[in-house]
């Protein structure tokens, strides 16, 4: 039996598995393949940004132990932020005074750079947050016995951030980029509300035409299941990332009793703001 919306005649899911069996839903500018590079072109660049901002703040309140409160507060507040009331705000207010037409090889078609740069500051606020606490966490959990020995040593703080504090901490922040990178595929949709590419691209226009067989529902739909599909693909390879680049000492993988004694997961890192 076909699934029907409520009466409204729109195509059954029985047409999703048929529109992702058409060639001509694949392939050319607007097809699935050119929509999911835009998509994952896009989240490079957001959780790009978002490292470049949030690793080395981390690496200093966690190092220094100072404006801790400033982060908290920082933190829970990105995490409140409306992404799409805020995305609209912006692009109201900024996307009019943007008046190149650059574009970024790419990236950025001729003209779409006064629509892409609000996306992108309401995508890396989105980002912000994760990787921002999971690198304080990490070097917070770094055992103060370590760093001590580093002093012993005649490290200077640089140096004990760069070769003590950051491998350590290094599990924690991969979480953090983990977490931040799977909530800009979810969230990078929004992107086609500013009229960009990308999967959202399928849900906005289907919107408009959801009695379309081939445009409409199934279209929407087919691009719900890629963004999921997408998510789990890039979160395995970010995984076999982190277990590539975190040295076994630190990671415990080859220890008899697992994770070293110590070592914060990801799931306490609120706890451990909150608590402090």
């Amino acid at each position: 039996m076909s699934l029907m919306a409520s009466g409204n005649g729109l195509p059954g899911l029985d047409r999703v598995p048929i529109w992702f069996n058409d060639p001509q839903n694949w392939w050319g500018p607007a097809g699935l393949i050119a929509r999911i590079r835009e998509h994952l072109v896009y989240t490079a660049v957001i959780v790009l940004i978002a490292i470049l901002i949030a690793l080395p703040l981390g690496l200093l309140i966690g190092h220094t132990g100072r404006g801790v409160f400033l982060l908290v507060g920082l933190a829970n507040g990105l995490r409140a932020v409306p992404t799409l009331g805020l995305l609209i705000l912006l692009s109201a207010w900024l996307t009019a005074k943007i008046h190149s037409n650059a574009a970024i090889p790419g990236i950025v078609d001729e003209g779409d750079l006064g629509y892409f740069v609000p996306t992108v500051i309401v995508l890396v606020l989105l980002a912000l947050p994760p990787i921002l606490t999971n690198t304080y966490a990490g070097v917070q959990n770094v055992d103060p016995a370590v760093r001590d020995a580093a002093r012993g040593m005649g490290m200077t703080g640089g140096q004990i951030v760069r070769k003590v504090e950051l491998p350590n901490a290094l599990p924690l922040i991969l979480s953090g980029i983990r977490s931040a990178t799977l909530q800009v595929i979810a969230t990078v949709t929004v992107a086609a509300y500013l009229f960009l590419g990308g999967l959202g691209r399928f849900i906005v226009d289907g919107v408009s035409a959801l009695t379309d067989p081939q445009n409409g529902y199934p279209a929407m739909v087919a691009a719900g299941i890629v963004v999921a599909l997408l998510a789990v693909l890039v979160d395995g390879v970010l995984a076999l990332v982190q277990r590539l680049v975190v040295s076994p000492g630190v990671s415990g993988r080859f220890s008899s009793r697992g994770a070293r004694p110590g070592v914060t997961t990801s799931i306490s890192v609120e706890a451990r703001l909150r608590s402090e």
